[in-house]
């Protein structure tokens, strides 16, 4: 029978976090995760680099049913205060797009310096160990772990098993298990930052588009609840992808529509209407001067008054072009779901968690990172979110 201070589950992003930083307090710490890698979503995040904060965070960047939960967490530890740490240890890394923070080298590094914290905490690691069954204790030991390695008591349980988003590598429902277990709320989960998709007969004229970028603007939702983004845009076999649908997948509501601006730089109305007076040139041919080719050539085929000669071409034909590449409306018919999906949206409910601990109503039972309803946009910031809330977990673990 072993005994521990705080017994931490999930040995990813937040867990080891917190793991840490409890152990550096003084307090003993078992982490246990049933895979036998930690940091696995660190290691494949950001091409391999790990894009582990984004220097404009802020609560506007999350999505959650209490959108203010998240505020104090992100207030108490910061990215700069991230990044201090990156510099201590001297990892390089860089800036990339739009405030998003990348390793130089490799996700690795940023996963050494994750255990090197652990080791400076003297934090007792066990790995693959899975968790069979959490119960209530007597004090000291309010709880009791069931777990391959033999019975635990702990005075405290911390939950860092993530979401069900990528089941390849080791995803699964048990922190909403144990939530639900003791009496706890949740938001129902959904895939988040991930691909769209519709229809196999209605795309087949855009499948030919796969592997096609470019920037756009998108949105979804109605008037006050309507949410934009500017970002790049994908085109795949099966529907959309890239930046712009990942970061507006999170708020489209399954049934309604999406809006594409194809052509957010360019004013195509007037743009056509003076080539129109210049030129002779076949319509599509035009049009592929501010489109992707590619695209302005799958589009114009859509109507034949689009394949004329520009200055034969009827101006309320050209009209009809502009507003058509500018106001696209699409109606996914899904996602590519969990295995695709970068995080998982909805989780614990935070009416039932402590925004200065991460302690539940359940005395001595905390929840962190991802299987929190907290779900950051695209960029780096739900890995800050996993730093911040495992720092004011850690920092409110007291010893029995």
């Amino acid at each position: 029978m072993d005994h521990f201070d705080v017994t931490i589950l999930g040995a990813g992003a937040a867990g080891l976090f917190c793991a840490g930083i409890a152990g550096q307090r003084g307090l003993r710490v078992l982490l246990l995760d049933h895979s036998a890698k930690v940091a696995e979503k660190i290691r494949i995040s950001g091409g391999g680099r790990a894009n582990f904060t984004n220097m404009e965070v802020g609560p506007r960047n999350f999505l959650s049913d209490n959108p203010n939960f998240c505020r104090g967490a992100l207030a108490r530890f910061t990215p700069r205060q991230f990044i201090a740490l990156l510099q201590r240890d001297g990892i390089g890394f860089h800036e990339k797009h739009r405030g998003q923070l990348f390793c130089d080298r490799s996700a690795e590094d940023l996963i050494d310096l994750l255990l090197r914290e652990c080791a400076a905490g003297q934090v007792t690691r066990w790995q693959p160990c899975a968790v069979h069954e959490v119960r209530t204790g007597d004090t000291p030991a309010r709880y009791v772990l069931s777990t391959d390695r033999g019975e635990v008591h702990s005075h405290s349980v911390v939950v860092a098993t993530g979401g069900l988003s990528i089941p390849k590598i080791g995803a699964s429902d048990f922190g909403y298990r144990l939530a639900r277990q003791f009496g706890l709320r949740l938001v129902e989960q959904r895939p988040a930052l991930v691909p769209l998709t519709f229809d196999e007969r209605a795309w087949q004229s855009f499948a030919q588009l796969a592997g096609l970028s470019l920037p756009v603007d998108i949105a979804t939702g109605e008037k006050k609840a309507r949410t934009s983004f500017s970002e790049d845009l994908l085109f795949t076999h099966r529907g959309l992808s890239g930046p712009a649908v990942l970061q507006i997948s999170s708020y489209w509501k399954p049934g309604t529509p999406i809006g594409v601006d194809l052509s957010p730089q360019t004013a195509l109305q007037p743009t056509l209407q003076e080539a129109k007076l210049s030129t002779r040139r076949l319509l599509p041919n035009v049009l592929g001067e501010h489109l992707p080719a590619r695209l302005a050539a799958a589009w114009t085929s859509a109507d034949a008054t689009w394949q004329r000669p520009i200055n034969e071409t009827a101006d309320k034909a050209l009209n009809a072009l502009a507003s058509s590449l500018h106001a696209w409306q699409v109606t996914p018919t899904g996602t590519e779901g969990y295995r695709k999906a970068e995080v998982t949206a909805g989780g614990v409910d935070t009416r039932d968690l402590s925004s200065q601990t991460m302690e539940s109503r359940q005395p001595g039972l905390y929840f962190i990172g991802e299987v929190v309803d907290v779900t950051g946009w695209l960029g780096g910031y739900n890995f800050q979110w996993a730093w911040s809330s495992a720092y004011s977990c850690a920092h409110a673990l007291a010893l029995p």
